[in-house]
């Protein structure tokens, strides 16, 4: 029987675990490369009054710190605190090995502040770029995110995922009874906060592909149904009370559109609600279990398991055809199917010799590539980047999320101050 299916209908076995406190998760870097680029982000000045409440230039290197890419210099062993180009001194950064520098400078606006920064090439001895970035009274946070995307990208060609968030799952116990509580935060773990709480089980939490809404199951009813929630003003919309199973949401790249998982016809299918006109089309027809799709970014095609085959692997599914076609063959389960944005890759829950982990396979070569370690990994999430994914995991009897780069060079974990989180979904690049 499909994992992810147990999961949905032994839900009883869910109920019964008991979970911590809401809390901020912390960032815990495990792994990152053998050579990481020395980078030096020199504390910003502030022409306003008073403290500021963030430190955005240690939330900066923070973020290049997380990308495993990187190695800011520790404050403590600069030499100076340059404000401005101008006012770096090459030599001293070139004593500690710096091959960059971010200098900057933060001033009050009417409505916020103004962050003006410069990436400096220690080496080359010249300026790379001055940028702007401005924000609200309590955008501090998104001023610093931004600004490290844009020397990321600057530095490594590829669009830095720093502003993106998450939502996840967490599990609280409050009188002895169980609350489920559905998250967001910023992607680093910081400034989480709760979307809604539940009495029953909330699972599979996907954005839209404009990061305006959620679709996610609840067993709110007393079984399990999928809901479409504006995450702006909190209006939500039940879509379907089907007896039976009501799972895997998962929307469409245009966001007109959602697959999910039904079993109201008696044999769990894969289904695709038009969500302008309310259509529901069954896609797949099979004795055997249908479930977990995702779409591949042409929206032309899904991917999703089947134990078709007689143990689980990911299938490919053209839907102007209705062809189906294996895609993986290496290992005796593979299931959860996620694709990279760029098409190329294949992320899922793998197991091989009894161990479950998450891998990546290159769908032109069939090439599999184990990215984690420990034997309870799930839920994996792709960055809109590609770069990283998040999944759940566990550390010793708690769940925890923990993020690794497609290459499995970067790791590091995400676990909560308190309690037990799971189901991560890692949002897109808001425009």
């Amino acid at each position: 029987m499909i994992k992810s299916l147990l999961k949905t209908v032994a839900i009883i076995a869910i109920a019964s675990v008991s979970l911590g406190a809401r809390a901020q998760l912390v960032v815990d870097i495990t792994s990152g490369i053998d050579d990481p680029t020395p980078i030096a982000v020199s504390p910003f000045s502030w022409s306003g009054g008073g403290v500021l409440a963030e430190d955005v230039s240690g939330i900066i290197s923070s973020d290049l710190r997380r990308s495993g890419l990187f190695s800011p210099v520790p404050k403590e062993d600069m030499l100076s605190f340059p404000k401005a180009p101008e006012d770096v001194v090459f030599r001293d950064w070139r004593i500690l090995g710096t091959e960059y520098i971010v200098t900057g400078r933060i001033e009050p606006q009417a409505t916020g502040y103004l962050l003006t920064f410069d990436l400096v090439n220690v080496f080359g001895q010249h300026k790379m770029f001055t940028k702007q970035v401005r924000g609200g009274q309590t955008q501090l946070r998104d001023i610093a995110h931004r600004a490290a995307d844009e020397i990321f990208e600057a530095i490594t060609g590829i669009r830095g995922a720093f502003s993106t968030e998450m939502v996840y799952v967490q599990e609280e116990t409050r009188g002895g009874k169980p609350s489920y509580l559905l998250m967001r935060a910023d992607i680093d773990g910081a400034r989480a906060k709760q979307i809604r709480r539940f009495s029953a089980p909330v699972m599979s939490p996907m954005w839209s592909p404009n990061g305006q809404e959620l679709a996610y199951v609840s067993f709110e009813t007393g079984r399990p149904a999928i809901f479409r929630e504006n995450l702006r003003t909190g209006a939500r919309k039940q879509l379907t009370n089907f007896k039976g199973i009501n799972s895997s949401p998962t929307w469409s790249p245009d966001g007109t559109k959602l697959a999910m998982v039904l079993s109201k016809d008696g044999n769990p299918e894969i289904y695709v609600l038009d969500l302008v006109s309310n259509k529901l089309t069954r896609m797949t027809r099979h004795f055997s279990i249908d479930t977990e799709p995702n779409w591949m970014p042409d929206g032309k095609s899904l991917v999703f398991t089947s134990d078709r085959g007689g143990k689980p692997q990911i299938y490919q599914l053209t839907l102007a055809t209705g062809q189906v076609d294996r895609l993986t063959f290496d290992g005796d389960y593979n299931a959860r199917p996620r694709v990279s944005p760029d098409g190329k890759t294949l992320v899922m829950v793998h197991r091989n010799r009894g161990v479950f982990t998450i891998a990546t396979m290159d769908i032109n070569s069939g090439r599999v590539r184990v990215l984690t370690e420990t034997t309870l990994d799930e839920s994996p999430s792709i960055a809109p980047n590609g770069a990283m994914l998040m999944y759940a995991t566990k550390r010793g009897d708690k769940g925890i999320l923990a993020a690794v780069s497609l290459d499995a060079g970067v790791k590091y974990n995400l676990p909560s101050q308190r309690g037990d989180v799971r189901e991560p979904a890692w949002s897109p690049y808001f425009e």
